[in-house]
């Protein structure tokens, strides 16, 4: 559904902080899938930790917050541009149930909960396989910076 190259032109994120690779599924304001290939190239992983790489939690919610702008991106028919940017404003609920490591495929599973006064609400799941790594409910919103 959508490479690196529209991804690149839908998230400001860059190298070594963007976290989605690939669109696979994408239904329009409902829901996205979309993946994270994790290689042991990725630079926090010498200090995370040393002779037992495990991607942070906290960058496993960040993939899931980076779909979920590209769901709200697609829904909205916008395409970010430098006055506005999509911030990720909260997060409840967060559960760490496997840990992610080089050579896993992150599977992110998000669907739109609910849009209410700008705030985007939606719900979160990273997975390994079949295996739920991370499930959270995530709060967005786009706001100017101009």
């Amino acid at each position: 559904m959508m490479d690196i190259h529209a991804i690149l032109k839908q998230l400001p994120h860059r190298y070594p902080f963007l976290l989605v690779d690939r669109v696979v599924e994408l239904e329009r304001n409902q829901r996205i899938r979309a993946i994270k290939n994790v290689t042991f190239n990725e630079p926090y992983f010498t200090g995370h930790f040393p002779g037992r790489p495990v991607m942070p939690g906290v960058l496993i919610l960040e993939a899931l917050a980076q779909a979920a702008g590209l769901l709200a991106f697609d829904a909205m028919g916008q395409v970010p541009d430098e006055n506005n940017i999509y911030y990720f404003v909260g997060i409840d609920s967060a559960r760490f149930k496997r840990p992610v490591e080089p050579g896993d495929q992150l599977i992110l599973d998000i669907t739109i909960d609910r849009v209410r006064g700008g705030i985007w609400k939606f719900k979160g799941v990273g997975r390994v396989g079949e295996e739920v790594a991370c499930e959270a409910e995530l709060m967005c919103t786009m706001r100017s910076v101009a």
